[in-house]
């Protein structure tokens, strides 16, 4: 019997390109030079993924093609390009391209766009924005954050924040002057997107797999691919960070004592949800709010 031909590999997920993957905190926020890691690679960042991290890169010099997905979009400077969590892509610099490469978590942006709802749109799906007259606007936030991270003066991060928004702000308003220029999500990424929507939505409550299957119109075993090929984690475990992430804020931003907190984030049993945060965090929801300062 003849052997099998050898699988394609899978592509690989990154933290940042080339690290292992890691848990991402809810706030975190990266800024590099673009030439850090293209200039070692030969101008050339083979296709991989970052699970839970957005990112927009900013092209002040250069030109290059962008594979996202299944499609390439060829860009040129000055040009925004826009990376959505959990996108498989890779880029061709031409030699000496320059610019920097902002990595922001999507706990980060959600946050954002709670109080800002159009910001998600920027990162709706891959693109590549023409700056043209907004590039100096871009370009000073972006050597403000940079500024900003490399110290520790009083209101860092408001200052940080701050300059975040006038650069998600400059590309959004880029990206709507600019029309076209963007590719659509895989099916698979898509799904994922529409499930973490319904997260988002009933996360309060236990809540079976095969009820979001069954809304989302697919099978179970379809969700789960689509969730791993996306984010690399499973629907339980996005499910699971998502309510840990409001239990959290509910112990460092309310007064409720533990059982009340355990009822308020739809758990039917204080000593159960004490479970589940330890199992998660290392740390009993006590132990949590002591050691914050609560």
């Amino acid at each position: 019997m003849p052997a099998s031909p050898p699988q394609a590999p899978a592509v690989p997920h990154f933290f940042l390109y080339g690290e292992a993957p890691r848990d991402v905190d809810d706030g975190f926020l990266h800024l590099e030079a673009l030439d850090d890691r293209s200039r070692p690679n030969r101008w050339t960042i083979r296709p991989h993924v970052h699970s839970g991290l957005h990112q927009l890169l900013h092209i002040h010099t250069g030109r290059g093609a962008m594979r996202a997905e299944a499609d390439t979009l060829d860009f040129a400077a000055p040009c925004l390009l826009t990376v959505p969590a959990g996108t498989a892509h890779g880029f061709g610099f031409a030699e000496a391209t320059a610019g920097s490469v902002l990595t922001l978590s999507d706990r980060y942006l959600r946050d954002l766009g709670r109080r800002e709802p159009d910001l998600a749109g920027l990162f709706a799906r891959p693109s590549a924005i023409p700056l043209g007259d907004g590039e100096p606007s871009v370009g000073d936030a972006v050597a403000e954050i940079a500024r900003e991270l490399a110290w520790a003066a009083p209101g860092r991060r408001a200052a940080v924040e701050g300059h975040l928004l006038i650069l998600l702000v400059a590309g959004l308003r880029a990206a709507q002057g600019a029309g076209g220029a963007a590719v659509q999500p895989g099916p698979q990424a898509l799904l994922a997107a529409r499930f973490r929507e319904l997260v988002e939505a009933h996360h309060r409550r236990e809540r079976p797999l095969a009820d979001y299957a069954r809304d989302l119109g697919v099978t179970e075993a379809r969700l789960r691919a689509a969730c791993r090929a996306a984010t690399g984690a499973s629907p339980a475990r996005l499910i699971r960070d998502r309510r840990l992430v409001e239990a959290k804020r509910t112990l460092l931003y309310s007064d409720l004592g533990i059982a009340e907190a355990a009822y308020a984030l739809g758990f039917s049993d204080p000593a159960y949800f004490s479970r589940f945060f330890a199992k998660g965090t290392g740390s009993s929801p006590r132990e949590f709010r002591e050691r914050r300062g609560a």
